[in-house]
């Protein structure tokens, strides 16, 4: 007798083809076989210890979160439904050039204090791995959704180099070559970047592309946060996508929008010129959130010169009043490049969490509306969150256009990443929200997108750009990371006022045939694991 049945249920495989109905029997976490039309056919039915009914509910592949910040939270919090009950079946960490491995004492210290708004300082976790692997190895202790891992470029350079704004010596762009090539020989699936965070903004292209090459010989792929999403964000495009041919690399853009009013309506320019180089042979894929703000920290705005030496400098720069004087011109003024080149408009800067309780009061509230009810000026409110937080702030920044959202999900190479940073009071919808967003906003109220296609963009096309050979379908022999959903009431249940919300119309979802989800409830299942490079 086989372990479990899904009876009666609407098969939507992640190929992108037509829906059947179907029984799929789940044996030792894998799917051994799947009878098309069993009730119809009048068949002997398949039977098992246990057998759920999924008459009106859709069976799809697990989803596959692009670009996730879980990095810490699947280790600090083992229910994770934030993910889990979306559908999440696996999650790429490791993002924006920035996260914990590889590291020594020193530069741990200064990745924590960096990303400390996206996963908090960590200080609650035994941080006791230094490699890729070992960080892996500690993932397979059990977590509630699979993980895979990009190797960070910008954590990479600041082991090898520092955080000073200056090129690589010789022997430093070998070490930063060896670091990547250990990483994805331990397991990584690529590299990551993040091209206005520091340090990772100071490699110039040429260094970036000597790492992508490091990448290509191994089969992965470079996930760029390129230069700017604002002005010159087409030019930043163009940028990744003829350094990364250049190296032979396969290129996946990170979060792939183009946001600010310099760039309202600009998504066919975006397109075309990914087609003109898909065209040419690239090999480029990408993933964006189905909302409109974006969200990451405070600190991230400054001028890379600000950020130049890493927390501790920043922190004195901001203390510093002719400082933090040019800090202000460049933000408010001229455009930091840390705010993607457009000046600043703070009505547009949400604060969403703090680390500091007592800082509370500024959460939901813009800068600028902050700034009013205190009686100053935008700059200084803040300045002084900055420094009283430790830089620890989190925003949403209210500053996209649904018209260049809708218009990219519907590209051929697109998949789903949340973007999700589970840290703060008020976080992002996205990160409790973004896939049942998918199939309850733009599916069924939109029509954006056909079911079929778009279960095939948040499964089989990013299962295919990780190269998983088992996952990402509802296939005979493929893991049983699978989650059964109703179309007609799917929906994201987060929302900005509450949006640590759980999703509605997600009843059962399973990772490697066992259930962290049933009958809409977590269990105490940890069946995720590190996913791991598949060998060329």
């Amino acid at each position: 007798m086989e372990n479990l049945v899904i009876r009666d249920a609407d098969v939507v495989d992640g190929t992108g083809a037509d829906a059947y109905r179907a029984d799929v029997v789940v044996t030792d976490g894998r799917i051994v076989s799947i009878v098309k039309e069993a009730a119809a056919a009048g068949c002997q039915r398949p039977r098992a210890a246990r057998e759920v009914d999924a008459e009106g509910l859709v069976l799809s592949p697990g989803f596959i979160d692009m670009h996730a910040h879980s990095d810490l939270a699947l280790l600090r919090d083992p229910d994770h439904s934030a993910k889990a009950a979306q559908g999440v079946t696996l999650e790429v960490l490791g993002q924006d050039g920035l996260s914990y491995a590889p590291v020594d004492d020193r530069t741990l210290d200064g990745v924590r204090r960096a990303i400390t708004g996206w996963n908090g300082y960590g200080d609650d976790l035994d941080l006791d791995w230094r490699s890729v692997g070992e960080y892996l190895d500690r993932l397979d202790r059990g977590i509630a959704v699979n993980a895979a891992y990009l190797v960070p470029q910008g954590t990479v350079r600041a082991l090898a180099v520092g955080w000073e704004d200056r090129e690589a010596t010789p022997a430093e762009l070998d070490r930063m070559r060896q670091l990547v090539a250990e990483g994805l020989e331990q397991g990584a699936v690529g590299l990551s970047s993040g091209l206005t965070y520091t340090p990772g903004m100071y490699a110039p292209d040429a260094e970036l592309t000597e790492l992508c090459r490091v990448v290509a010989h191994y089969g992965g792929y470079y996930c760029p946060h390129h230069r700017s999403y604002g002005a010159g964000a087409l030019e930043a495009y163009a940028e990744m996508v003829a350094l990364t041919r250049e190296a032979g690399c396969a290129l996946h853009l990170a979060h792939a929008t183009m946001n600010f009013g310099v760039n309202k309506g600009r998504a066919p320019e975006l397109l075309a010129l990914l087609d003109e180089a898909l065209a040419a042979g690239a090999d480029i894929t990408l993933d964006t959130y189905p909302y409109t703000p974006g969200c990451t920290t405070l600190v991230a705005l400054l001028p890379s010169w600000a950020s130049e030496g890493g927390p501790q400098e920043i922190l004195r720069r901001l203390s510093d009043e002719p400082t933090a004087e040019r800090i202000r011109l460049d933000l408010e003024v001229t455009g930091a490049d840390g705010c993607h080149g457009v000046p600043v408009d703070w009505d547009t800067i949400e604060i969403s969490g703090v680390t500091d309780p007592a800082l509370g009061d500024f959460v939901g509230r813009t800068v600028l509306g902050s700034a009013r009810q205190r009686g100053e000026a935008p700059w200084t409110t803040a300045r002084h969150l900055l420094l009283a937080d430790r830089l620890g702030s989190t925003i949403l920044q209210h500053v996209g256009h649904e018209e260049n959202v809708r218009t990219i999900m519907r590209h051929r190479v697109h998949t789903g990443g949340s973007d999700g940073i589970l840290q703060g009071t008020k976080p992002h919808p996205r990160a409790y929200g973004t896939f049942p967003h998918y199939l309850g906003r733009y599916v069924r109220e939109l029509g954006v997108l056909s079911l079929e296609d778009c279960v095939a963009h948040l499964t089989g096309r990013p299962a295919a750009r990780l190269r998983l050979p088992d996952r990402g379908l509802v296939r005979e022999g493929y893991r049983a990371d699978l989650v059964l959903f109703d179309p007609a009431t799917v929906a994201a249940g987060s929302t900005y006022d509450a949006p640590r919300t759980l999703p509605t119309g997600i009843p059962h979802v399973l990772v490697d045939g066992r259930f962290v989800i049933e009958d809409g409830r977590r269990t105490d299942v940890l069946a995720g694991r590190a996913v791991r490079r598949t060998p060329r």
